[in-house]
Parts: structure tokens; C-alpha cells; sequence
């Protein structure tokens, strides 16, 4: 049975923290490096509600996407909910690792669990990363559907393939309009527009557009947007990280279970329509 020190040195390899951006905060949270892990959960969000989940399942280590602590903290006290997270995770004996823009630009990465949900073949990093050898590594992906089709059926097509979510997906652009590359990128995507038109997709999909970004992109010639909820982006990439980590441990002789939190902890929780 691997120890955590064994499980994190296999997630670092697959998602190296090298590869993180300089502002981002990835790595072991909380847990024992000599503690002995049989059952890990991936998820997207560090919640209460997740780190419970965690514990309810016996997991000895919850991976997730976002980090808990993103700027340095003074205090852990369970006074606050992200103290509160901490304090039942050791106490429940569970431990807490973060692989963000370091699983970003991995590959395969999010973007690459987002883009094969959406059936496309993957051609090249949407926004590569410098010095990369492979030239396979980098924020988000360009793609490729097997056969063009309208927006509007694309627009279905990205709906069924994510998860279910109160918002569902905004779309910006001619229903009519024909689209097969596909521009992606898990997470908050609006700062890659240039990367987007350097790409010539003919729709791209993220989350979190704001309106400005979104509208100047389009009165500048852009493709259409599909603006999907953050969670749901990031969400595929869970079972890809759980399957990437059970091969790494079982070629080196160990394994452990693997589950994919299926909690919805995108914080919108419903919309209402115009009457």
C-alpha cells in the first residue's frame, strides 16, 4: 500500500508543480507524508461539503482542481470555513493535494478531458507552453469535430456532454453559423481571446466570458462563444486524473481506489427566466 509521499510524488510527476503558474498555489495541502492511502477522491472544489464526502468515503487523500489557500494565510483556526475544511479533513485522517494551472497545462489537462467530452480531436495547446519539447503542453486546446455542424448543434451537443448545471450555457453567435475547429479551455478563459483568433476556431468554448471581453471579441470578427459554467468546464477532468494516477501506481507496483465526486459545487444554484 503506497504512502502518501509515494501518491504525491506520482501526482507531481503527472502534474509537475513546475508547470503551475507563478501565482497559482498547488501542492500538498495538509497529511501525513508517511500516512498509508487506499482510497483517493478527485473533485473540483475543496468545500465542506466535499472534504465530508471525502470523509464519508473513507479517502486517505482528496485531490482536487482549485486550491483551498490561494494567498497566504496567519491562521487555520475553524473559525472560518476554509479552517473548518482543514480541521475535519486531519481530524477525519484524510489529507488534501491541489493540482490547478499545473493540470492545466499538463497533457493530457483539462483542456483535453473538456475537449474529448465534446467529441473533438485535439490538434495542438490552444496557448503552448514556452519551452516545451513535446509542444503538446500549454493552457487550453484546439480542436476538431469529425464533421462540421451549426452552432445550434454544437451548442446541443456541449450541453449533453457536461454536466448538468442550474445556468446551463450562454452562446453568442448566428445558430445557423457552421463550426468545426473548436477552441477550449477549462476554467476562466477570456484573457486567450488572441490566441483564440490566432487559431481561427469557429467557436469557443470557456467560462466565466465577462461582457466586455466577450462583446469587443465579437465586434472585432471573433468566433462564436459558448460560455459554459466553471465547474462543469473543469469537472471531466476528474476521472482522466484518477485513471492517469491508478496507471502510474500500478506500473510501479502499488494501487488505490480512485472515486470522482459527481457534487455539483458550481455556486449558482438557479436561474429565473424573463416571464
Amino acid at each position: 500500500m503506497p504512502k502518501l509521499s509515494d501518491v504525491v510524488a506520482t501526482l507531481e510527476r503527472i502534474y509537475h508543480p513546475d508547470w503551475a503558474e507563478a501565482w497559482d498555489a498547488v501542492g500538498l495541502v495538509c497529511g501525513d507524508p508517511d500516512a498509508e492511502v487506499r482510497s483517493v477522491l478527485f473533485a473540483v472544489d475543496p468545500t465542506l461539503a466535499v472534504a465530508e464526502e471525502a470523509l464519508a468515503r473513507g479517502a486517505d487523500l482528496l485531490v482536487t482542481h482549485h486550491p483551498l489557500f490561494l494567498r497566504g494565510v496567519h491562521s487555520v483556526a475553524a473559525t472560518g470555513f476554509k479552517g473548518r475544511v482543514v480541521h475535519r479533513l486531519i481530524t477525519g485522517g484524510c489529507a488534501l493535494h491541489v493540482a490547478h494551472t499545473n493540470a492545466d497545462s499538463a497533457a493530457p489537462g483539462v483542456s483535453d478531458a473538456l475537449a474529448a467530452a465534446l467529441g473533438l480531436t485535439v490538434t495542438a495547446p490552444l496557448d503552448p507552453a514556452p519551452a516545451d519539447p513535446s509542444e503538446c503542453r500549454g493552457i487550453g486546446r484546439i480542436g476538431e469535430l469529425a464533421a462540421p455542424e451549426t452552432l445550434a448543434a454544437f451548442a446541443a451537443r456541449a450541453a449533453r456532454a457536461l454536466p448538468a448545471t442550474a445556468t446551463g450555457l450562454r452562446v453568442a453567435g448566428d445558430p445557423d453559423r457552421l463550426v468545426r475547429t473548436v477552441a477550449v479551455c477549462g476554467g476562466a478563459g477570456d484573457s486567450l481571446f488572441a490566441a483564440v483568433r490566432r487559431s481561427r476556431a469557429d467557436v469557443y468554448v470557456t467560462a466565466d466570458l465577462r461582457h466586455h471581453p466577450a462583446s469587443e471579441a465579437l465586434e472585432a470578427g471573433g468566433p462564436a462563444l459558448l460560455d459554459a459554467p466553471h465547474w462543469a468546464t473543469e469537472w471531466p477532468w476528474l476521472r482522466y486524473a484518477a485513471d492517469e494516477l491508478t496507471r502510474a501506481l500500478t506500473a510501479g507496483g502499488t494501487t488505490v481506489e480512485t472515486h470522482v465526486s459527481e457534487l455539483v459545487t458550481d455556486p449558482w444554484t438557479f436561474h429565473t427566466p424573463h416571464p
